[in-house]
């Protein structure tokens, strides 16, 4: 009899010690709150993040699929999102899933206008490569439409260090120079914290991380002000909302998969 007891209770426990382990905590209510929060540690109650689908790699023979909640900017079939720096119909070509800047037809710009963001764009410099330091496959990408992450074809290509590709333009080189050949699809993976303005000061200057070929070039480097040749930036007080341009600098730099992803303050 107590033998049959001594083993049920081990029954008892082992079943116990199993059920624990099917059902581990979700989370917990008894530890202590993290500094200026409202939540503890590992507290169950805190909201989950939502759930996104991610995109797929490119590759240089065809681009990838933007994650799930993405905005898509362009896909490859038309510039419906996109307008003439100064109004109207953007003024480049679209052909073979690319959009290609047309010389002289001006700055492309979205319709649409955002804040902090992430985002991707894949481009191709012209093949075979004519010209040399910045007469070579010049374009960019403007955050808010100021701030310009450099797109050169900086392949063996010697050009200043604030101008070479994803070099924040006059102010901040990448760290290192991660350029794929002309002709062969390249990708800049961005995320922009625009700046903030009060009483038309400065309030925070914004900030850009960008990987070049998935390489960090820029590592969450402060903006000094709106892009400029040849000069200092000077601050413009601008709109949190702003959109995002593409230049052109009279060379047919290809654009494919073009995605952004608004970031909400947590």
């Amino acid at each position: 009899m107590v033998r049959s007891a001594v083993i049920g209770a081990l029954l008892a426990a082992m079943a116990a010690v199993h059920a624990e382990e099917e059902n581990p905590p979700t989370g917990f209510t008894d530890t202590p709150r993290l500094p200026n929060s409202q939540w503890r540690v590992h507290d169950d109650n805190r909201p989950r993040p939502r759930i996104v689908a991610p995109g797929t790699s490119a590759m240089n023979e065809h681009s990838g699929n933007p994650p799930s909640d993405a905005i898509v900017l362009f896909d490859g079939r038309n510039l419906d999102a996109w307008q003439s720096d100064k109004g109207g119909p953007a003024g480049w070509k679209v052909e073979h899933g690319y959009m290609e800047v047309v010389g002289g037809s001006g700055e492309i710009a979205t319709k649409q206008k955002f804040g902090d963001y992430q985002l991707h764009v894949e481009f191709a410099e012209p093949s075979p490569a004519t010209g040399k330091s910045q007469e070579r496959g010049n374009s960019g990408v403007f955050l808010a439409g100021l701030y310009e992450v450099q797109i050169l074809d900086s392949y063996d290509n010697y050009t200043y260090a604030d101008g070479q590709a994803s070099a924040i333009y006059g102010q901040s080189p990448p760290l290192v120079n991660a350029s794929r050949p002309p002709g062969e699809w390249q990708t800049y993976d961005i995320v922009f914290n625009t700046p903030r303005f009060a009483d038309g000061k400065v309030k925070s200057s914004g900030f850009v991380t960008v990987f070049h070929n998935g390489v960090v070039t820029q590592n969450h480097t402060p903006l000094l002000g709106p892009s400029a040749h040849h000069a200092l930036p000077v601050w413009k007080p601008h709109d949190l909302l702003m959109p995002l341009k593409l230049q052109d600098h009279h060379m047919p730099v290809r654009f494919r998969n073009i995605w952004i992803r608004p970031i909400a303050d947590q």
